[in-house]
């Protein structure tokens, strides 16, 4: 317990004093966040805000995984060491992009084949480390793993589609000043309970969830520690923003843990949230397509939509928070439940 407390104390301190750091570099050089004229006008005045701080949120928990799980004596665990990667791996893609968005002066950074096929570089080298090096169960898994088994075949599509999911829902919600920053450290603390649980209740879970738990309870308390202190300049009025960088990694990182703690469907309902906000852009365009150009929502992610009402930033972004901490709780809360019956049933 005390590694995971280490790993989330060390990426909190990193975060909030590497932060500025990083503030400073990219204001230095004019890589300001480019606002699209189609989006809400009130955002306009955060045309130049400094951007790509996920490099601080990267910097910040990789550093504090590796001296954590060194500390531990864990780090040569598969599990935790993939997960990482993963989470420097897309938030490399994701660096990529913004670093052309700032370079060509537009919104338009990689292309949509481009950004797809690094997402799924990633997601094969994840597949590959999560069958054959962490040993991880190929089935789909809710709590545990479930009848269907993708195979060895299957399984890294069945990857690349839980990682660019969750990366690109991450990203759709990073509309507002810390939405998806105070979120995504809402869930990374609800994994850092689950893998923590599962390491210490080995006869409960399997093998495979059990093996890495310790160190992908330290992976997400770093990253539940880099994304706090992230936040803390992050929040309204943000002094930067995540960018594609962030919120590409904090997907990446929150699909590896529920990949490895055998929790994929649970990730849904953990994430309500950037559920929500992914379905709300599928529904307005279904309905603008099939609707002959009639709108469900003012603007989507449906967080604009509120803001169009009239809803302060403010309002919008706390109640969205509010609503991102239910959903987690509940996630906690069956998780535990399926536990109780588990060990009731034992």
């Amino acid at each position: 317990m005390r590694f995971i407390l280490l790993a989330a104390a060390i990426s909190l301190a990193l975060s909030l004093v590497g932060t500025p750091l990083v503030i400073r570099f990219f204001r230095s050089r004019q890589m300001g966040q480019l606002i699209r004229d189609d989006g809400p006008q009130s955002h306009q005045t955060k045309r130049g805000t400094p951007t790509m701080g996920g490099t601080a949120i990267i910097i910040a928990g990789l550093v504090a995984y590796i001296v954590s799980a060194a500390f531990a004596g864990r780090l040569d665990s598969a599990g935790g060491a993939l997960a990482m990667s993963t989470f420097a791996g897309m938030g490399l893609v994701g660096f990529l992009d913004d670093f052309i968005k700032l370079r060509q002066k537009r919104n338009l950074g990689l292309s949509k084949t481009a950004k797809f096929g690094g997402q799924a570089l990633v997601a094969i080298v994840f597949a590959f480390g999560a069958q054959y090096v962490a040993e991880t169960s190929t089935q789909l898994s809710f709590i545990g793993p479930l009848p269907l088994d993708f195979g060895p075949v299957l399984f890294p599509i069945f990857c690349f589609i839980i990682l660019s999911g969750t990366s690109n829902a991450v990203n759709l919600t990073d509309g507002l000043d810390g939405l998806a920053a105070g979120v995504s450290a809402m869930v990374f603390g609800a994994y850092m309970i689950i893998a923590f649980w599962i390491f210490r209740h080995e006869m409960d879970y399997t093998r495979e969830a059990w093996i890495h738990a310790d160190t992908l309870a330290i992976a997400a308390a770093a990253a539940m520690g880099a994304t706090t202190g992230f936040l803390w300049w992050n929040a309204h009025p943000a002094k930067i923003f995540m960018g594609d960088t962030g919120s590409l990694a904090i997907g990446g990182m929150l699909a590896s843990l529920a990949v490895l703690t055998e929790t994929e469907l649970l990730v849904i309902i953990l994430g309500g949230l950037f559920v929500a906000e992914t379905v709300s852009v599928i529904l307005q365009i279904a309905v603008f397509r099939l609707g002959g150009g009639r709108r469900l929502f003012r603007m989507a992610p449906f967080h604009h939509h509120f803001e169009q009402l009239g809803w302060h930033e403010n309002t919008v972004i706390v109640r969205f928070w509010i609503i991102g901490g239910l959903c987690t709780a509940f996630g906690i809360g069956l998780f535990y439940a399926e536990y109780l019956s588990r060990a009731g049933s034992g």
